[in-house]
């Protein structure tokens, strides 16, 4: 025996259901985002680290982790001296690194020696941070091919 129990067939004609609000944060937008920034960062940090390409000697030492942007003076092969990006006569590096401890900068500056360059070049450049009262001078090598980059 088939009967009908409603008037309406059954259904709920008429009556609004009430929805409640989805509370749960769709968190795929924002991992794609930060899938993106990370992959952009990855490529273009290496290309941040230095201005003048040389050919640095490689050693086993670890890496020193820094704060602050490193003062870097850089010696080509072909005897070119540059303070960061800038070429710059011996004469004149000296004065330029003086005029930039004054205005505070109090960290170490690094000294970029291509492999192939004279060692009595970067004695003569060290000798002259030397005697100008710069301290804390450090030498950039290059770990070996394969060594991953430790840092202490």
């Amino acid at each position: 025996m088939a009967g009908v129990i409603n008037g309406n067939g059954g259904g709920r004609r008429g009556v609004r259901v009430r929805m409640r609000p989805n509370s749960d944060i769709n968190i795929t937008p924002m991992v794609d985002v930060m899938l993106v920034l990370l992959i952009i960062f990855m490529v273009t940090a290496p290309l941040l680290t230095a201005g003048v390409a040389v050919d640095l000697p490689k050693t086993r030492a670890p890496f020193l982790s820094q704060d602050k942007e490193p003062l870097t003076i850089t010696i080509e092969k072909d005897g070119k001296v540059f303070l960061q990006e800038t070429e710059v006569t011996a004469a004149e590096l000296v004065p330029r690194l003086t005029a930039i401890a004054e205005n505070g900068y109090d960290q170490r500056i690094f000294v970029r020696g291509d492999k192939s360059v004279d060692y009595g070049t970067v004695m003569q450049v060290m000798g002259e941070l030397n005697a100008a009262g710069f301290r804390r001078i450090g030498l950039v090598t290059e770990p070996p091919r394969g060594e991953s980059k430790k840092s202490k």
